[in-house]
């Protein structure tokens, strides 16, 4: 089964406080709970065919909210006002922030866990290996801290928990001066910043809030450095201290009912450390789920392609950062629909194993005014179709996304390093108190009913629930890809411009097959937020016919996302010569059935 993830972050999705101001407090603004999710918004996630659900936000982090025996973290260390989920300060708790009661937060959360099984969704959270919060001190009884026991005047050594700064490092200190001012909690020794940085002055620009952790290599020396690290199927004796915490770490959410992890900036985690914690986790739970953000850039732990590598390592799916772009670039710069050719050709681990996504935590809302040109409530539809029916690896959906959220809620935080005091960016801010306004009337108190969305709303929510359960059909699932556009490119109906004489600016079809099944899709999007190809007219060529076996005079089609629709059959002849006709209006899609008749 093709996983569909929805990636619920938690202190958003129930939030029904409408009210809300920049830079505003719990009180203020208003949070979601462990509770808000309530058995009926998971039915209704689960009915719309997603599989899995990545519960975002969940650790217990660096937050400027008190609770009793819970005491803020300084300003200097904190982005926002709640704080980013990705600076953990225990490892072993979740944050009171969404629990209704927080002396129950444990037992609120396992109560939603089992909730998420119960309706058959898969329970993810997320992992954060490489960083914590400069304030991390885990509350559990028996396990040893990281940094507990280092010496904090050496820069490296295989068993510490942290990188300490020296003498030597560039800056001003000590003490360690922050963005925000200085940490008390490091006055007369300075540790390095979760993205590297060796300073005693780190920027704005830096993870300045988090620590990177040790993993027994010195990543000043380097990729040979690697080298030292212990084979994968090393005893847990042998293997570097910050491993055995993170096997623990993994070994205690399993425990808990947790499915699978995303893991944060994967590649920046030596391979060694992956293979080794992987297989552990796989002995515990054979069918465990392992989808890694990764990139890359100057950070990877490995001499090669990092997400192939996190691949080998036994990850089971990786971020396809690539095709995301590619999609944005259409809008934002001078791509071309037939420039998808190039992309799905060109390697295919991301066809198989890629994360397909047009909205994630980090990256910009689809429909936010502010973002993919302006235009995108009226292409989203086509683009999220084409993105997600091109491979066989796990699709991803944003809360919020199924509705059209804009990121017009109160933020204090826009993403950029800065108290942005209202300026936003085009994301929904994972660092403040707010809230999911095109989702609310959905959630509605606890209702969870499409009836009670705009229009606008539904529809788009309405697509959404007609395109994911595709997901699982055999061609689109594990099926092989042919894509069309190179056989129309002189085809004067197949999305071009007016002025242009080569086909496939506007337009992109493909065509998914599975042989084990006998089941051919032909997946075709109008990436135009202005032009109505009402002419339309797909060729496909002889070749394709024979890749997918269809080498009958009458060909069936049958449109997939209309079930009530009538077949229509055409001479095989004529889709070759002059091409199956399918008009499509801007942002609109088709997903067609061919069979032999």
């Amino acid at each position: 089964m093709r996983p569909v993830i929805y990636q619920l972050f938690v202190r958003h999705f129930s939030n029904m406080e409408t009210h809300g101001v920049d830079w505003g407090t719990r009180e203020t603004n208003g949070c979601g709970t462990f509770n808000g999710v309530t058995d009926k918004a998971l039915r209704e996630i689960a009915r719309m065919g997603f599989t899995h659900i990545w519960l975002t936000g969940v650790l217990r982090h660096a937050t400027q909210t008190a609770y009793p025996e819970l005491p803020a973290q300084p300003e200097s260390i904190v982005k926002g006002l709640a704080g980013s989920p990705y600076a953990v300060v225990d490892y072993f708790d979740v944050d009171p922030d969404l629990a209704s009661m927080p002396e129950k937060r444990m037992e609120e959360f396992k109560a939603l866990v089992k909730r998420c099984r119960t309706v058959g969704l898969v329970p993810l959270i997320d992992f954060i290996p490489n960083h914590v919060s400069r304030a991390y001190l885990a509350d559990w009884d028996g396990h040893d801290d990281f940094g507990e026991g280092d010496d904090h005047h050496t820069f490296f050594s295989p068993e510490q928990g942290y990188f300490y700064l020296t003498s030597n490092s560039p800056g001003d200190g000590p003490p360690l001066h922050l963005p925000d001012g200085l940490f008390e909690g490091e006055m007369t020794f300075g540790r390095v910043t979760g993205n590297n940085a060796v300073t005693w002055n780190p920027t704005r620009y830096d993870w300045y809030e988090t620590v990177k952790l040790n993993y027994g290599y010195n990543f000043l020396a380097g990729l040979p450095a690697l080298r030292l690290l212990p084979d994968w199927t090393s005893p847990k004796q042998r293997v570097p201290k910050t491993w055995r915490i993170m096997d623990d770490i993994l070994s205690f959410w399993q425990g808990l009912g947790i499915g699978g992890f995303r893991c944060d900036m994967a590649h920046m985690i030596p391979m060694a450390f992956w293979k080794w914690a992987i297989s552990r986790s796989r002995v515990r739970l054979p069918d465990v789920f392992f989808m890694a953000e990764a990139y890359n850039d100057h950070m990877k732990t490995t001499p090669g392609d990092p997400c192939a590598a996190l691949l080998e390592s036994g990850f089971n799916a990786v971020y396809d950062s690539a095709c995301y772009r590619l999609a944005l670039h259409v809008y934002t710069e001078k791509n071309w629909a037939n420039d998808f050719d190039r992309l799905f050709r060109s390697d295919p681990k991301y066809m198989a194993n890629g994360v397909r996504y047009v909205e994630n935590h980090d990256e910009t809302r689809v429909c936010s005014p502010l973002s993919w040109g302006g235009v995108g409530r009226i292409i989203l539809p086509a683009i999220m179709t084409l993105v997600y029916a091109s491979g066989r690896g796990p699709v991803l959906v944003y809360n919020g996304q199924e509705v059209g959220e804009r990121a017009e809620s109160p933020g204090g935080y826009g993403g950029h390093g800065g108290r942005s005091h209202g300026v936003h960016d085009g994301r929904t801010s994972i660092f403040d108190y707010t809230c999911l306004p095109q989702l609310q009337p959905w959630v509605a108190d606890g209702r969870f009913d499409a009836s009670l969305l705009p229009e606008d709303s539904a529809e788009l929510r309405n697509f959404h629930q007609r395109l994911l359960p595709l997901m699982q059909h055999p061609a689109l699932d594990r099926g092989d890809f042919y894509g069309l556009n190179w056989a129309n490119m002189k085809n004067t109906t197949f999305g071009r411009e007016p002025a242009e004489d080569t086909s496939g600016h506007w337009v992109y079809a493909m065509l998914r097959h599975d042989a084990r099944a006998r089941a051919t899709v032909l997946v075709v999007g109008n990436l135009s937020p202005e032009i109505n190809f009402y002419n339309l007219r797909i060729s496909i060529p002889q070749h394709a016919f024979g890749w997918c076996g269809i080498q009958t005079d009458r060909v069936r089609v049958r449109n997939l996302m209309d079930g009530e629709g009538e077949d229509r059959v055409f001479d095989r002849k004529e889709l070759m010569e002059r091409g199956l006709p399918h008009p499509l209006k801007p942002g609109h899609v088709g997903v067609l059935e061919l069979s032999a008749v």
